[in-house]
């Protein structure tokens, strides 16, 4: 029997007049988002690194593609995992938000299983927003002017060199690691309280390589006090084009960059993510933003909600390989 008016009684027509009218009242919420209230973009970082300044160019730029306020809170604090953790735990309303580093969804979930949350369960994705490179470094003082001199000298003594990391499981470190495997060489790891500290060890001569992130690496390649020999990315960085990538320098698809996106807690509304991804997507084309980033070696990679969840996987495959092969924990 087809249903009509008078088959319905007046509960069930009052049933369906309030299904009606909430979904009316949650359309007309998301066609207001984000009104008066402001998004908060949840940095896992301290102040002044690149994550952090990603996040504060992008929100500044997402305010106004929103017609909204949108502002950064960092959290900092165990690689990243407190930050996103709080984001894990956060109502899926749209106004709490992650900008995520792949050292923390795809690095740390494999050095710290306890961290309260799982990465592909925890949030919904709003798209990859952009790439920073790295640079494989050495002492100029070594003699040492390209990556085949690099690993013949490693060769001829193995375990006599040694590389800078600024911790156990950070991007550098890993990155590193796999450079090693890749290459079949032995390095000894030594390992400093944070990038700053790494990077004088390099200077100094204390170490003889290190991986050093770009924006860090490039005035001090121009002074001379550090030698790039080669770039973590498939394709050269457009502001050191004579440095080659390691994959061309006879390691076919070595990459190792650290990898920004913007997430959302699992269960945020798809109206929602699909407006964010919207601001996300015309902010990084703004002439102004893209200039601010690409000063400080920091290139968009805009993706869609739907392919994050496949590279985050791949991301994570990778370097649970890299991280159980080399044998990598946190004691």
């Amino acid at each position: 029997m087809s249903l009509n008016r008078r088959s319905l009684g007046a509960g069930a027509l009052g049933f369906i007049a309030a299904g009606l009218a909430g979904a009316r009242t949650t359309a007309q919420a998301q066609d207001a988002y984000p009104g008066n209230r402001a998004v908060t973009i949840v940095v896992s970082w301290a102040p002044g690194g690149s994550t952090d300044f990603v996040g504060r160019v992008l929100a500044l730029q997402m305010s106004k593609e929103l017609n909204g306020n949108v502002v950064v809170d960092n959290r900092p604090g165990a690689s990243g995992t407190i930050g996103h953790a709080s984001v894990a735990r956060a109502r899926p309303d749209g106004y709490t938000l992650l900008l995520g580093v792949n050292s923390t969804y795809a690095m740390s979930r494999h050095l710290f299983p306890n961290r309260g949350y799982d990465d592909e369960r925890a949030f919904a994705s709003i798209g990859r927003v952009a790439v920073s490179p790295i640079f494989l470094c050495v002492n100029p003082r070594i003699g040492v002017r390209t990556i085949a001199e690099l690993v013949s000298k490693a060769k001829e003594a193995p375990g006599r060199m040694s590389y800078a990391s600024s911790g156990a499981g950070s991007s550098a470190h890993l990155a590193t690691e796999l450079f090693l495997r890749t290459a079949g060489i032995d390095v000894q790891n030594v390992t400093y309280r944070g990038g700053a500290p790494a990077v004088q060890a390099l200077i100094t001569g204390e170490v003889q390589v290190a991986f050093v992130d770009a924006v860090t690496a490039l005035p001090l390649m121009a002074a001379g006090s550090i030698l790039a020999i080669g770039s973590s990315t498939l394709e050269r960085n457009p502001l050191a084009p004579t440095v080659p990538t390691i994959a061309e320098s006879g390691f076919p698809g070595f990459e190792a960059t650290s990898d920004f996106a913007l997430l959302a807690p699992a269960g945020t509304p798809e109206p929602i993510i699909r407006r964010l991804h919207t601001a996300m997507a015309a902010a990084m084309t703004n002439p102004e933003l893209l200039e601010r980033l690409r000063a400080n070696s920091i290139f968009p990679t805009v993706g869609t909600p739907e392919a994050f969840p496949d590279y985050m996987r791949t991301e994570s495959a990778k370097w649970a390989e890299v991280i159980r092969t080399r044998g990598i924990t946190l004691e």
